[in-house]
Order: C-alpha cells, then structure tokens, then sequence
C-alpha cells in the first residue's frame, strides 16, 4: 500500500510530464489502495466497514466543498464580489499581497480555511488579472487561511478534533497559538514582499471588475450567500449535525432565492443555480475525493499509525515530535495524523493545554502549507487556480517552511517568557466558541475556571 501511495503521489506530482490529470490518478490511485486493503484485511466484511466509515467522513468534506463553491459562485455571477473588490482602493502590489494575507487570516479564524479559501481565491480573481502575481497571491492565501485556523478551535479540522476531545481549551489556545500563527504569516509576507513577482511590476494591478457591473439585486445576493457561509459554524452548534449539512441549507436559501427573484427572465437563466452548477470546479472536488479515500486507506491499514509509533520511539523530544507531525502533514492528511496522535497520548501522558497538544494544533494546522497538496485549502486553491505542484514547490515552499519554522520558534519562547494574547482580547474572541456551545448544550466550558470544571451557571462563569 505504501508502494502504490508512492506511485500515485508521483503520477500528482509530474502530472505536466505524464499529460495524465491529477484527477484520475488520485481516484485510480484510491481504489487500488482500497483493493488491497480489502484482501488483506482479516476479512472483507471488516474492510467494507472501514470503507463505509471512511467514505462518510470523506464525503462530508467533499459535499461541503461542491456546497461552498456553488455558493461563491452564484454570488461571483451577480458581480456581487463588487462590494468587497471595490473597498480594497489599494493596488500596490506590496500592500495587496499584505492586505490579502490578513484578510484570509482573520477570516479562517471565524469560517475555516477551506471555505475562506474559496472565497478569497474568488475575490482574488476579480482584483487582479491572470499572472505570475496572482498566483503568489493565491499561495498568500493559502498559507493565510492555514495560519488562521491553527488558533482558533473551529478555524481548521485537526483545531476542532483537539478541541472537542478536550485536548485543547478555547481560551487557552487563542492565548497561546495567536503570535506563533501570526509570525507563520507575517514572515512568508516579508520574505515575499523581496520577489520579483511583486517588485517586478512596475505599475499597479487593474480591477478586473472596473467596467463590469453588479447584477440586478447583486447586493442581495451577496449578503445571503455570505451569510450562508458564516452561518454554517452556527448551525452546527445549534443542531449538532456536520458542516456539510449547514452549507447545504445555506445553497437551498439561496436557490429558492435566486429562483424568486428571477422569475420569468429568461435572460437571466446564467444567474441561477443550475447554471452555477455546470461552471464548478468539478474535477478538482473528484481530485480531492480520490486523495482523502487514499489517505483513509493507509490509517485503516495502520500505516499512519506505525508512523506516529516510529516518531514516537525515535524522536524522544516532545517539540520536535509535534513538529515532525507539521512536516508529515504536508504529505500526509494531517486530520489521520492528529487522529493517530491522539490515539497514542492520552490526557494523562499530556493534560489539557500541555505545550505538546499546542504545539501539535500548531503544527497539523500549519505545516499542510509547505506542500500545494498538504491541505484541503491548498487542494481548492490548486484547482481553482489550475497551479501544479512543482511551481508551488519552487516558489512557495520555502516561505512557507520559513514561516512554519519561526511560528515554532515564537512558540516556545512565547511559552517560555510567559508572553501571550492580551487577556481581555482572548477572552473575547473565544466568546464567540463558547456562545455556541452554551446554544448547543445549555452547559458553558468556562475558559476562567480551572481545566476539566463546568458551569451551568452563566453570571459565574462570565462575571
């Protein structure tokens, strides 16, 4: 299984050389692993359990994904990405490539970093033309949206399995992972700001929506489906069930309103979900199907495991265990990685907010960065922007392990010289978390009171 990883993850990686699309080799690439893992299982009936198993996990993702899409691009087909393009004034290549990078930061801590992805990748299209520049942008982007979600509990996956598990607080880990996140950001920026890509160019970016103009009822449009989007963390602590199911609400809201307001325009059929549909990025959504399938088949075999267990055993120093669970990440899915590294250490190995469990949300979260297929938003970014692996590798990977290196760096001395978040600052942000839990459960975890202690007593837990 290991070998035909292998073989596969190579067919991605030269897939300009071979002329064969990433597509079809990732789906070739997990039913073949899927083969072999059905023969040797101890007996097929155990192999089609772990096969149901993991294909719901993965169709979760992929459903959001396809949901998250259509969503941005009906709102991309009423000009309605006008609002925002049009208040960047800004086209100085410099000050776009940070005014982007932020952006994408703060909005991964409140959405997640696939779905801030989508959209800042869409918005990134209607400010600046195709070039070399937009995609640096779109790689700014990328690591923006991974540093963002690593501090906050509901801003990436492996944030949130740590999170739920009790691995990790809201309020501790928006204290303790927020410089680090920001230093893995703001050091690729500056390292950036010195390329060619963006000094080379000599005159400001174009708005590529300047002569273009905002759909009748565009703005309407772009508020629901935004607020779609934002909507989908809410809905999950409101109910309970997946991501997936909230974005899917959030397509059938605005499919029932695009198919209102343009009642009787044959003219406008373009401007409704259907049509949406057909302009999709498909292929990239197969693409990331058949690599989540092949991932899911080496943890049902163990293999992710045997590895976690090899770093366990070889590298006894717990920092550099978390980050060489980074480095893996960005070849490896980082949610089976976390996964497998929870399975290993327990709370009693490692109580709640150890430096090890920080440093491991860190780490999963932000070392997907150095590879263009390390993360589910590098995944969308690549086939969105049609950007193949050894460009990625060439012109981003190092800035990105530049800036996974120097979050880690500021971590530990963050830890070590007690320096931190503001605490008033912290405390607010994770009230976001904690609101939505309380909706959820009636029963808030209070981040002032000692790890493990509830309160179901509002006033006391937020004097």
């Amino acid at each position: 299984m290991a070998l035909l990883f292998g073989i596969g993850y190579a067919g991605i990686i030269f897939e300009e050389s071979l002329a064969f699309n990433k597509s079809g080799v990732g789906l070739l690439m997990a039913v073949s692993l899927w083969v072999v893992r059905s023969i040797g299982a101890p007996s097929t009936d155990i192999a089609v359990s772990e096969l149901t198993h993991a294909s719901g996990e993965v169709s979760e993702i992929v459903f959001f994904l396809l949901g998250a899409m259509t969503i941005v691009e009906i709102v991309d087909a009423h000009q309605g990405f006008k609002l925002v393009t049009d208040s960047i004034t800004t086209r100085k290549p410099r000050t776009l490539l940070w005014v982007v990078g932020f952006v994408t930061f703060f909005l991964s801590s409140i959405l997640d970093n696939l779905t801030s992805t989508i959209v800042m990748v869409s918005l990134l299209r209607k400010l600046v033309p195709p070039s070399e520049y937009r995609k640096l942008l779109g790689a700014v982007i990328v690591i923006a949206a991974n540093a963002g979600g690593a501090w906050s509990p509901i801003g990436d996956v492996t944030t949130t399995m740590l999170w739920i598990h009790g691995q990790i607080s809201t309020f501790q880990t928006m204290k303790g992972l927020f410089i680090p996140s920001i230093v893995s950001l703001s050091v690729p920026l500056a390292l950036m700001s010195l390329t060619s890509e963006v000094n080379g160019k000599g005159q400001a970016s174009p708005n590529v929506l300047a002569s273009e103009q905002m759909a009748p009822r565009g703005q309407l449009v772009f508020f629901v489906g935004v607020g779609a989007l934002i909507f989908v963390p809410v809905f999950k602590a409101l109910t309970g069930l997946p991501p997936f199911m909230g974005i899917l609400f959030g397509l059938g809201v605005l499919w029932i309103l695009t198919d209102a307001i343009h009642y009787g325009e044959s003219e406008r059929q373009k401007l409704k979900v259907p049509q949406a549909l057909s302009r999709i990025d498909t292929q990239g959504a197969l693409f990331f199907l058949g690599i989540l399938l092949s991932v899911s088949s080496l943890e049902a075999a163990g293999l992710l495991r045997e590895l976690a267990n090899y770093l366990d055993a070889h590298i006894p120093n717990v920092e550099l265990i978390a980050s060489a669970i980074g480095v893996v990440s960005a070849i490896i899915d980082n949610v089976p990685l976390v996964a497998a590294t929870m399975g290993m250490y327990d709370l009693t190995s490692f109580p709640q907010d150890s430096e090890f469990w920080q440093l491991v949300a860190y780490c999963a979260g932000t070392g997907g960065s150095m590879l263009v297929i390390g993360s589910a938003a590098g995944v969308a970014y690549m086939g969105m922007e049609k950007v193949d692996f050894f460009w990625y590798f060439r012109k981003v990977s190092g800035f990105a392990f530049a800036g996974y290196a120097a979050g880690i760096a500021a971590y530990l001395a963050v830890n070590n010289l007690h320096i931190s978040l503001p605490s008033t600052l912290a405390q607010g942000l994770s009230l976001i978390v904690v609101l939505k839990k309380f909706f959820k459960t009636g029963i808030v975890s209070t981040p002032l009171e000692p790890a493990g202690k509830r309160s179901s007593d509002l006033g006391r837990a937020w004097p």
